[in-house]
C-alpha cells in the first residue's frame, strides 16, 4: 500500500510554511469527519450518498500524494453509484492508512 507524504503540499506551498501548516490543518479539521459521514452512510446502506462522500475524500487521497489510491477511490465511487460495493475493504484501508498518516501530522 502506498505511504502518504506531503510531497504534493511541499510543491504547492513553495517553501511556505504557514500555507503548509494551514494545509495541514485543513485535512486534520475535515477529514476526520468526512470519513465519518462515509462510515454512516456505508453503515446506513446509503451508497449514493456514500459516493459522494467518497468524492469528497477523493482530493485529500490526492493531496497526500496517493495517486494508485485515488485510482480505487475513482473506481469505488462509480461502483457505488452503481449499488456496488466492490473495493470497499480497499478504500477503508487507504482511510485507515491516511487517519494514522494524520494523525503524526503537526
Amino acid at each position: 500500500m502506498e505511504t502518504p507524504n506531503m510531497s504534493y503540499i511541499h510543491s504547492m506551498s513553495g517553501g511556505d510554511k504557514a500555507f503548509e501548516a494551514k494545509i495541514i490543518g485543513i485535512i486534520k479539521s475535515e477529514f476526520p469527519e468526512e470519513k465519518q459521514v462515509y462510515v454512516d452512510q456505508m453503515s446506513a446502506g446509503q451508497f449514493k450518498p456514500a459516493s459522494e462522500s467518497v468524492h469528497k475524500l477523493k482530493h485529500k487521497i490526492s493531496i497526500l500524494g496517493l495517486e494508485k489510491s485515488y485510482e480505487v477511490a475513482v473506481a469505488f465511487e462509480m461502483n457505488l453509484l452503481e449499488g456496488s460495493t466492490a473495493r470497499q475493504d480497499e478504500f477503508e484501508a487507504i482511510l485507515s492508512n491516511m487517519t494514522q498518516f494524520i494523525e503524526r501530522l503537526n
